[in-house]
C-alpha cells in the first residue's frame, strides 16, 4: 500500500488517499459486507461489534464502535449515493427516513478508482463548518483513518 497526498477542496473537507493492491470490487465489498466492514472499520484496540446497512440511496446505516473499556459509540447515518465498485456517499446529517440528527457533522465521499488492479482509494469528510473540520483533525483523522486504511489494506489483499 502507497501512501499519496491529495489536497483538500476546501477548509471544510479533509481527506485521505491510499494506493492498495487489490481491485476497487474487494474495497467496495469491504465497506458494503457487514461482515467485512466489522472486521476493518474502527482503528485497533476499538472493535465494531454492530454494522447495519442499507445499502441504497436514503438507506441507514448503523456503525458502532466499542472501546476496549467496552463504551459504545453508535455512528448513524444515510446513504446518498452509491456506484458500486466506484463511490459511496454518506452523510450523518440524517439518522434515518431522512429524520434530521441532533447534529450534523460531515459527509463522506468514498471513491475506488482502478489503477491496472490496484486501487486508489480516496476517502472524503466533508464537514459543515471550519470548526467541526478542526475538532476532527485533533480528534485524529489522519492517525484513526490512516490505520483503518491499512486494516482495510490488510483484509483485502488476504488471500489473494
Amino acid at each position: 500500500m502507497t501512501t499519496t497526498a491529495e489536497a483538500p477542496t476546501s477548509d471544510r473537507e479533509l481527506v485521505l488517499t491510499r494506493i492498495i493492491d487489490a481491485p476497487p470490487e474487494k474495497l467496495f465489498k469491504a465497506w458494503t459486507d457487514p461482515e467485512l466492514l466489522k472486521q476493518w472499520f474502527a482503528p485497533k484496540p476499538f472493535t465494531t461489534p454492530v454494522a447495519e446497512i442499507d445499502l441504497r440511496p436514503g438507506g441507514a446505516n448503523l456503525i458502532v464502535m466499542r472501546d476496549p473499556q467496552g463504551n459504545e459509540y453508535p455512528n448513524r447515518g444515510i446513504y446518498l449515493e452509491i456506484i458500486e465498485n466506484e463511490r459511496i456517499v454518506f452523510t450523518d446529517a440524517y439518522t434515518r427516513a431522512w429524520e434530521p440528527s441532533a447534529k450534523p457533522f460531515m459527509t463522506v465521499i468514498i471513491t475506488f478508482e482502478d489503477q491496472g488492479g490496484k486501487t486508489k482509494y480516496t476517502a472524503r469528510a466533508r464537514h459543515w463548518t471550519v470548526a467541526d473540520r478542526e475538532a476532527h483533525e485533533k480528534m485524529g483523522f489522519h492517525e484513526g483513518w490512516g490505520q483503518c486504511a491499512d486494516q482495510l489494506a490488510a483484509l483485502v489483499t488476504a488471500n489473494g
